[in-house]
């Protein structure tokens, strides 16, 4: 199984601010993004990221940037 993250967690891992990190999982910005909006889920309303989910969502987007 996959480590599970918190939002300060994943904010850490990407060296982004917390609030970025929480605009990014909003339905407006997963409905303008789709595939390249980070990927999380809920549990009892916490926001949770995978970690496993989140190291694919990063090569997704390298991957795209270098093509």
């Amino acid at each position: 199984m996959s480590e599970i993250l918190t939002i300060d967690e994943i904010a850490a891992l990407l060296k982004m601010p917390r609030g970025s990190v929480y605009s990014q999982t909003r339905s407006r910005h997963r409905q303008r993004y789709g595939d390249l909006a980070i990927p999380f889920f809920k549990i009892n309303g916490s926001i949770r990221f995978r970690r496993s989910d989140v190291e694919a969502w990063i090569e997704r987007l390298a991957t795209q940037e270098a093509s």
